[in-house]
């Protein structure tokens, strides 16, 4: 009875192979199947990463496993294998490859004239969204890079076109080289995939970063709802395929762990279930990870040490590239910790074999061995919907299996065989004995010593007599061994002996002909010294603490909010108060709790401020600091990007800023258009994660004037406008039709979501306010006259050198001016500036900010106030109030900075002299009760850093000193930003 079920069982599970073609003519001799059992006795089968039969079972017919258990029975003519000493694994699953897909061909053109235009017909307006491609389109397969990844133990792939920021679908293939595409592809549409990068098949110039591209994703998931809804009456190849695809498996590729986060808002705000493909340092900030609460596929691509026999080369290398070669292994157990869901992929590996090299690695960093083998098996499979089929060995499961000398993660382990929908690829001969060893063989009055070793892979034999090296050649195949060494000149001995586990037993063919029987019994070889570390960093290595951030001058713990009692210090209130001498300050609960004289507070950390000064923190109203883009530059008005989706929590120039007294930032857009992207305004908070630094009511945005934004300094003239007039009718165009959308939204009337135009409304209702760069008066003028057309007010003219001649009409207008101190004729639109601008602008009534547009001088501001007080002869309180209170004002926020004022944030900076003096330094910059920045503890940081970069050196050294690889040491440049800086150079 059980043999009935058994084979019903296995005609049903198997219709596939079976029944599949049944349609197509036998020409080539009679027609027949081929539904032989074949059964694995005697195993240690690993059915699932947590299921082990012992002395096993595997029944396998018609490319599906049948039966597996304790004890199965099966035809007498099943072929039967025994694997006595022998493990089964499930084969493993990539599910993110583009095996069998060529790379698309790059577009053609060059210059510095950018295509504005999509080049393609049928499809969204965007070239770079391409939903409507499908992997399986472009697959062809590739039995030699198949071979690979069965070699590396992968019976199936999920593979993609790797391009565009939309990139369609991708198709499930089983590495059957025995098979046809009829049995090979098991999903012709398996999941979509999106990403961050542009393709390289069009030069279409939007997105230029990677803002842009988060933006273009939102506005694809708005126009998607409204396509969807069946308001447009022509057909969008493009946002058909999306629709088509929507309950498919989502994947979205990253390149780190601010693209996790990127990726993570964007599937949150459209309620779409991403798996990330991770970039391999989420260990830095894993509690954020997990807050996330996503899956992840994980590429096992670790750096390798620099070359750090130069010291002077050596000294260039940054500490956390340094510590990131040293921490990067540890990713996949903080993950497994953290317990996030996570499969593993070949992804970024050259070829398959280099993976395991690096699973091993993760394993001896802490990976457990059962979650490898779930993150290969299990996992993925469950992630593309295909649990129970692929991954594991159960009834009715595809017979996709390894079958090892051991378990499948020890470092000697063996793969012999690789079965791929029932059919066998034999990796290594499994009979092929070990025969490694020393063996002494007795010839004549002579002993010689033969080793062997790596015996079942490339045999290699050393023969000695007497210590000293013979000259032999050595083979060993199917259990047969032969040496031929020179007895002496012209004369020559051969060996030729069957060779078991104990010993080799043959006959030696002497130089005058004669045979020789010898019989020899092999003994163990040694251990050689340092043989694990030769083999490739079994052991771990000691694993450098994590900071926060992850880089020099990281604090091994996030500061935490403490009351601080600031006594008998020179305080600049910033208000009507004045300057205190001999004063206290409190901060409690991060606030400014008190000041006056004579304060106590129980439990409040005591700062001696005695010959001190004490102020509010100042605020850079016009930043480029903390950004991993500035500009979008790909068309004319970009109101849709948000720097609050590029902002980089990492950039040492925030520590910087907070030895130098700052404490908030604007985070501006460049000036790349005359729209540009929304501001953020930010406290630095070093080490803290993006969320806690970016002041969400704070909505502003970036327009900008003159020679940047009609590209004269670059000679592009393919996009409009092209001179000064042109950008006056960018602003009017894009507000008239602000006006269009707004009325249609507010009639009830359906609309279609439009983010740019949403920013546009924002505008015009002033619920988001404008920071313009400017230069020329004539342009000032204009937009203040357009501004006031439409009915709202420009905020801020940033720069605004000429503002000493309009400084009347600024202050008609209501707008404030954020300028530099002294800048003048770094371009020929700024050949008017003059130093006394900011004095003339304060003295008509002009809110007036000195900001910075530069990373070096926003460490210094207190000295480019001290610069106003010079050129134009106003009080010192009125001078500083230039970088604290008026950028305040100027940004909304005085309600909470800018002052020193109970009730308001505790942002304060203790100076070691009079604040707008060259000698003064910060010796503490506190932000909302929290130390930040202080002048002892940077110290410490210093002499950290070396210690560290010592240890880290030394440990680099060491592995090449095991010959393992190195790259070289290379000098990452600090790129300084400023409002024409196109990209990122990393």
């Amino acid at each position: 009875m059980f043999f009935k079920k058994l084979l019903v069982l296995g005609l049903v599970t198997c219709s596939f192979t079976m029944y599949a073609q049944d349609y197509f003519p036998a020409n080539a001799g009679v027609k027949s199947k081929n539904e032989n059992y074949t059964v694995f006795t005697n195993a240690t089968i690993h059915s699932t990463p947590t299921e082990t039969i012992k002395k096993g079972t595997l029944v396998v017919q018609n490319g599906r496993v049948v039966s597996v258990g304790k004890s199965s029975k099966y035809p007498a003519n099943a072929v039967v294998v025994d694997l006595d000493g022998k493990h089964i694994y499930p084969s493993f699953v990539d599910i993110y490859t583009n095996f069998g897909i060529a790379k698309p061909k790059r577009a053609g053109g060059s210059g510095r004239a950018s295509q504005y235009d999509n080049s393609r017909e049928g499809g969204y307006w965007n070239d770079h969204i391409l939903s409507e491609q499908n992997g399986y389109d472009d697959f062809e397969y590739d039995k030699k890079k198949a071979t690979e990844y069965i070699n590396a133990g992968f019976g199936v792939v999920a593979t993609l076109q790797h391009d565009g920021i939309a990139r369609g679908t991708g198709a499930l293939i089983a590495l059957n080289n025995y098979g046809n595409t009829a049995n090979r592809v098991m999903e012709e549409r398996l999941a979509q995939y999106f990403s961050f990068d542009k393709s390289v098949t069009s030069r279409q110039a939007y997105p230029s970063s990677k803002m842009g591209a988060t933006a273009l994703l939102r506005q694809v998931q708005h126009d998607l709802d409204w396509y969807e809804k069946g308001n447009v009456d022509t057909k969008d190849m493009s946002l058909e395929a999306l629709t088509r695809n929507k309950t498919l498996p989502q994947f979205f590729e990253g390149d780190g762990l601010y693209d996790d986060l990127r990726i993570d808002k964007l599937g949150d705000q459209f309620g779409i279930d991403y798996v990330i493909v991770a970039g391999g340092d989420e260990y830095k900030r894993i509690g954020e990870v997990q807050a996330m609460n996503r899956k992840m596929i994980l590429p096992l691509k670790f750096p390798d040490a620099y070359d750090m026999e130069d010291p002077y080369a050596a000294e260039y290398v940054a500490l956390s590239d340094m510590k990131h070669w040293n921490q990067a292994p540890t990713n996949p157990k903080a993950l497994q910790d953290a317990g996030v869901t996570f499969a593993l992929t070949t992804f970024k590996h050259k070829s398959p074999k280099d993976f395991k090299k690096h699973l091993m690695k993760a394993i001896t960093y802490g990976l457990s061995k059962e979650r490898a083998l779930e993150a290969l098996t299990t996992i993925p499979a469950q992630m593309v919907g295909k649990s129970g089929e692929i991954g594991v060995l159960k009834n009715g499961a595809w017979a996709n299996f390894m079958i090892t000398s051991g378990e499948v993660f020890e470092k000697d382990t063996k793969l012999f065989e690789h079965w791929i929908q029932g059919n066998k690829n034999v990796v290594k001969d499994m009979t092929t004995v070990n025969i490694d060893g020393n063996y002494a063989i007795n010839l004549n009055g002579a002993t010689y010593n033969l080793e062997v070793k790596n015996s079942t892979e490339k045999a290699k034999a050393t023969l000695k007599k007497g210590g000293e090296e013979v000259k032999s050649e050595f083979a060993y195949k199917q259990d047969w061994a032969t040496v031929t060494f020179k007895e002496a000149e012209g004369k020559f001995i051969r060996l030729v002996a069957r060779a078991d586990a104990n010993g080799l037993n043959g006959k030696a063919i002497l130089a005058d002909g004669t045979e020789k029987n010898f019989t020899s019994r092999k003994t163990a070889l040694e251990e050689s010294e340092g043989k694990d570390d030769k083999k490739g960093g079994e052991k771990a290595l000691d694993v450098m603490p994590l900071t926060y951030p992850n880089m020099a001058f990281g604090y091994e713990t996030r500061p935490k909010q403490q009351d601080i009692l600031i006594t008998n210090a020179t305080v600049w209130t910033n208000e009507a108060e004045g300057i205190l001498k001999n004063a206290d300050v409190l901060i409690k609960d991060g606030k400014i709790s008190a000041v006056g004289k004579n304060l106590s507070a129980r439990g409040a950390m005591v700062v001696d401020g005695t010959g001190k000064h004490v102020t509010s923190g100042i605020i850079d109203e016009h930043s480029h600091i903390a950004a991993f883009a500035i500009n979008e530059s790909g068309h004319n008005s970009t109101a849709e990007v948000r720097m609050s989706d590029v902002v980089n929590p990492d950039d040492s120039d925030i520590y910087r800023n907070l030895a130098g007294g700052v404490t908030a930032i604007q985070l501006l857009h460049g000036s790349a258009n005359p729209i540009g992207g929304q501001s953020a305004v930010m406290k630095l908070k070093w080490g803290a994660p993006i969320d806690e630094m970016v002041i969400k009511d704070k909505k502003f945005i970036k327009f900008a004037l003159g020679e940047n934004v009609k590209q004269a300094n670059w000679n592009s003239y393919s996009r409009f406008p092209q001179t000064r007039m042109g950008v006056e009718q960018v602003f009017v165009d894009y507000f008239t039709r602000g006006k269009e959308y707004e009325a249609k939204k507010n009639s009830g009337q359906p609309y279609r979501v439009d983010e740019e135009m949403e920013t546009i409304v924002d505008i015009l209702n002033m619920e988001r306010l404008i920071s313009c760069h400017s230069y020329v008066q004539s342009e000032i003028n204009m937009t203040m006259k357009v501004a006031e057309q439409f009915g709202f007010n420009v905020n801020t003219f940033t720069h605004i050198l000429e503002g000493y001649k309009v400084a009347d009409k600024m202050a008609e207008h209501g707008v404030g001016g954020s300028t530099f101190s002294d800048w003048w004729a770094y371009k020929y639109e700024v050949n008017d500036a003059i130093p006394y601008n900011a004095a003339i602008m304060h003295r008509a009534g002009v809110t007036v900010a000195i900001n910075s547009d530069d990373g070096e001088m926003s460490r210094r501001l207190n000295q480019e106030a001290a610069k106003i007080y010079k050129y134009g002869g106003i009080e010192e309180e009125d001078a500083w109030k230039m970088v604290t209170l008026n950028p305040a004002k100027l940004l909304h926020m005085d309600d909470r900075a800018g002052s020193l004022k109970p009730g308001k944030d505790g942002d304060v900076v203790i100076w070691s002299d009079h604040p707008l003096s060259i000698k003064a330094r910060a010796e503490k910059t506190i932000i909302e009760g929290k130390v930040f920045f202080d002048i002892e503890k940077d110290k410490e940081l210093r002499a950290t850093v070396q210690k560290e970069k010592a240890q880290l050196t030394a440990m680099m050294l060491a592995e090449k000193n095991k010959g393992l690889k190195t790259q070289p040491a290379r000098k990452k440049e600090k790129q300084r930003m400023h409002c024409d800086t196109e990209q990122t150079i990393y």
